[in-house]
């Protein structure tokens, strides 16, 4: 039922950086919020235990237990609300989806480890801190090359430069 002009519409507004997940994944997920005035980043970890749709309306579910008590959410995948969703630990499993958890307590919800995965996994993680780390070190030179001066030096030295042309107004 996906038209073409629909395609048309909802491609553009795809998500290009999320990662490879699946049911059984353990993930976090970085979900913008409007607190007052400012906008932060609430962060949700668990497990998902289900995807559904496709395109512009794939949709996840992910589980957690908080002070005991289960708790589910439903995050659309291509939200802009989304900030970021980061794959921590693979999982493996035998079913499209886990709602067979709702029922079990403690390690009885464990889900098995999926260590190929895993590995790959640990590897993006690892290129992706290295990568932020250059980063961070390359705007840190940036700032020390151009004299990285405070803010409070910058305006005394404004201030400086104000009382030195009114002195040659006044001359």
């Amino acid at each position: 039922m996906n038209a073409p002009h629909i395609r048309l519409v909802e491609e553009p507004q795809l998500k290009s950086d999320v990662p490879d997940f699946r049911v059984g994944d353990r993930i976090e997920v970085h979900q913008k919020l409007l607190d007052g005035a400012k906008e932060r980043v609430q962060v949700f970890e668990g497990d998902v235990i289900a995807r559904h749709n496709g395109g512009i309306r794939e949709t996840m579910t992910v589980r957690r237990t908080v002070q005991g008590e289960g708790v589910e959410r439903i995050f659309p995948i291509h939200s802009p609300r989304i900030a970021k969703i980061v794959v921590k630990k693979a999982g493996k499993v035998r079913r499209a989806k886990l709602y067979y958890l709702r029922d079990r307590v403690g390690k009885a919800t464990k889900i098995k480890d999926d260590v190929k995965r895993q590995a790959t996994i640990d590897a993006n993680l690892k290129a992706a801190a290295a990568a932020e780390a250059k980063a961070a070190q390359e705007a840190a030179a940036k700032v020390s090359t151009e004299g990285g001066v405070s803010k409070s030096a910058q305006k005394k030295k404004a201030k400086k430069e104000a009382a030195a042309a009114a002195a040659k107004k006044g001359k």
